[in-house]
Protein backbone atom coordinates (compact mmCIF):
# COMPACT_ATOMS: atom_id res chain seq x y z
CA UNK A 1 0.00 0.00 0.00
CA UNK A 2 1.33 3.05 -0.78
CA UNK A 3 2.19 6.09 1.50
CA UNK A 4 -1.00 8.19 2.47
CA UNK A 5 1.16 10.49 4.50
CA UNK A 6 2.46 12.05 1.32
CA UNK A 7 -0.40 12.41 -0.69
CA UNK A 8 -2.41 13.99 3.13
CA UNK A 9 0.78 16.31 3.20
CA UNK A 10 0.74 17.47 -0.41
CA UNK A 11 -3.31 18.24 0.06
CA UNK A 12 -3.08 20.17 3.15
CA UNK A 13 -0.04 22.50 1.24
CA UNK A 14 -2.20 23.16 -1.57
CA UNK A 15 -5.30 23.81 1.15
CA UNK A 16 -3.37 26.23 3.55
CA UNK A 17 -3.39 28.75 1.35
CA UNK A 18 -7.39 28.35 0.82
CA UNK A 19 -7.89 28.69 4.21
CA UNK A 20 -5.70 31.67 5.08
CA UNK A 21 -8.12 34.82 6.01
CA UNK A 22 -6.83 37.71 4.76
CA UNK A 23 -7.45 40.76 6.30
CA UNK A 24 -8.04 43.40 3.96
CA UNK A 25 -10.52 41.77 2.54
CA UNK A 26 -14.25 42.52 3.12
CA UNK A 27 -16.83 39.80 4.59
CA UNK A 28 -20.52 40.33 5.33
CA UNK A 29 -20.14 38.53 9.00
CA UNK A 30 -22.56 38.69 11.52
CA UNK A 31 -24.42 42.11 10.60
CA UNK A 32 -24.75 40.44 7.03
CA UNK A 33 -26.50 37.40 8.57
CA UNK A 34 -28.63 39.63 10.18
CA UNK A 35 -29.50 41.53 7.61
CA UNK A 36 -30.35 38.71 5.85
CA UNK A 37 -32.27 36.97 8.46
CA UNK A 38 -34.64 40.67 8.67
CA UNK A 39 -35.17 39.85 5.52
CA UNK A 40 -36.01 36.59 5.36
CA UNK A 41 -38.61 37.19 7.97
CA UNK A 42 -39.90 40.02 6.16
CA UNK A 43 -40.51 37.81 3.00
CA UNK A 44 -41.90 35.03 5.26
CA UNK A 45 -44.57 37.90 6.82
CA UNK A 46 -45.31 39.30 3.76
CA UNK A 47 -46.09 35.74 1.68
CA UNK A 48 -48.10 34.97 4.86
CA UNK A 49 -49.97 38.33 4.46
CA UNK A 50 -50.44 37.78 0.89
CA UNK A 51 -52.05 33.98 1.39
CA UNK A 52 -54.57 35.28 3.70
CA UNK A 53 -56.04 38.09 1.89
CA UNK A 54 -55.99 35.99 -1.34
CA UNK A 55 -58.13 33.45 0.43
CA UNK A 56 -60.88 36.05 0.76
CA UNK A 57 -61.17 36.77 -3.06
CA UNK A 58 -64.07 35.33 -4.61
CA UNK A 59 -63.10 33.83 -7.99
CA UNK A 60 -66.63 33.01 -8.70
CA UNK A 61 -67.52 33.87 -12.40
CA UNK A 62 -70.80 35.47 -13.22
CA UNK A 63 -73.03 32.96 -14.70
CA UNK A 64 -72.94 32.88 -18.99
CA UNK A 65 -76.15 31.72 -19.24
CA UNK A 66 -77.58 34.96 -17.50
CA UNK A 67 -75.45 37.50 -19.30
CA UNK A 68 -76.94 35.72 -22.74
CA UNK A 69 -80.59 35.76 -21.63
CA UNK A 70 -80.01 39.32 -20.62
CA UNK A 71 -79.02 40.17 -24.15
CA UNK A 72 -81.63 37.95 -25.56
CA UNK A 73 -84.37 39.77 -23.88
CA UNK A 74 -82.90 43.60 -24.38
CA UNK A 75 -81.70 43.12 -27.62
CA UNK A 76 -78.75 44.49 -29.26
CA UNK A 77 -80.16 47.42 -31.09
CA UNK A 78 -82.80 48.02 -27.37
CA UNK A 79 -82.60 51.29 -25.61
CA UNK A 80 -81.89 51.30 -21.83
CA UNK A 81 -83.46 54.01 -19.97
Amino acid sequence: MPDMSASVSLAMTHLVPLAEVDENKVTPGVLGFLVFAVMALAVWGLMKSMNKHMGKVDFKEPDASREEAAQKTTGPGAQRS
